[in-house]
């Protein structure tokens, strides 16, 4: 079944650019080897079949949001803004400090954002592409000037470390983004994004909400931890990714051959290279950091994205393509010009 995707691109309104970004992720490495103590599992297992050789674990003591506010600290003193001159804060999280207040609301507390509106995008792994588009629409149409976009999860509070199926695959960390109008180019370009909901069951955390309200008999049955077909999630995983980034490509009229960097979401480096080969894109293109931190859900393109802007992998002009995929299901592409 293929879903209409809603399409957006800048015909309408002014131009918007991502003027500074900043990642933290925790001190804490959590290595193959080290999981091979607690699962039945080998670090050779884990590394062909994912591509992971170790993720970042957050303190106890440390939630979504402490980890937000480091990586929101590091785009705002690279964007020069006061936290005063931000009007919006979005965080894209699966894995909110609480299921209310937002946690956006405890990001813009801790940062000193008084005149800032604050909200949580739920999206999963795509949330971060999802806040960002969202914010280019309050952008383009004149009505803000200063959003700061974070995608923030702490992953390892939320997955059974005792399946070993899930339990090699995640880590935790946060990226923030600060979106502007911009100043020249053409910053982003293109977004598609898409939702396939009858096959929600496919990734979800069952417990906790309305549906399965917090009680003994749902932590017995362990429905507060992640849940996952794995071979399902894969299959669409490479198909919705690579349609999405094909779509926003053609929208903007631009070839393969002329984006000079894919970043798409870091959850197995198997679906990173399927998706190069269906979109015609070779690995040297393609910018991965999922062997070091693991997939960190909505953080994992924005932490992504601020390691190949700072280590140079990506320069001032550059077309770039952002690809996501999640639970929903939920996909997204974004190309821009940096």
């Amino acid at each position: 079944m293929t879903l209409a995707s809603h399409e957006t691109t800048h015909h309408h309104g002014r131009a918007v650019a991502i003027t500074a970004t900043g990642a933290y992720v925790p001190e804490r490495i959590l290595t193959n080897a080290e999981l091979t103590k607690t699962v039945d599992t080998t670090d050779e297992w884990i590394f062909t079949r994912t591509g992971i050789r170790e993720r970042r674990i957050a303190a106890p003591e440390e939630a979504s949001s402490d980890m937000a506010v480091k990586a929101a600290q590091k785009a705002m003193a690279e964007s020069k803004l006061d936290p005063s001159d931000l009007e919006q804060i979005l965080v894209a999280t699966c894995t909110p400090d609480m299921l209310f207040p937002s946690t956006a609301c405890y990001v813009q507390k801790m940062i000193g954002a008084s005149r800032a509106s604050c909200m949580d995008v739920s999206a999963a792994c795509s949330g971060f592409l999802y806040a960002m588009e969202t914010a280019r629409q309050f952008i383009s149409s004149g009505a803000m000037q200063n959003t700061l976009v974070i995608g923030a999860e702490k992953m390892s509070g939320v997955v059974d470390w005792n399946d070993r199926t899930t339990c090699v695959l995640f880590g935790d960390g946060a990226g923030a983004a600060v979106l502007q109008p911009a100043v020249s180019g053409r910053g982003l370009i293109t977004t598609i994004m898409g939702s396939d909901g009858t096959l929600s069951d496919l990734l979800t955390i069952p417990g906790g909400g309305s549906r399965h309200p917090i009680s003994e008999t749902m932590l017995g049955e362990g429905l507060q931890y992640v849940k996952m077909a794995g071979r399902e999630v894969f299959k669409y995983a490479v198909t919705h990714m690579a349609e999405a980034a094909q779509q926003a490509l053609s929208q903007s009229g631009v070839n393969i051959e002329d984006v000079a960097c894919i970043i798409p979401h870091q959850a197995n480096a198997r679906i990173i290279q399927a998706i190069g080969q269906r979109i015609g894109a070779p690995m040297e293109k393609i910018f991965m950091n999922v062997d070091r931190y693991g997939n960190t859900s909505a953080a994992s393109i924005i932490i992504a994205l601020d390691e190949a802007a700072k280590s140079g992998r990506i320069q001032r002009g550059d077309l770039v393509l952002l690809v996501v995929f999640g639970a929903g299901f939920t996909w997204a592409a974004t190309l821009m010009e940096w």
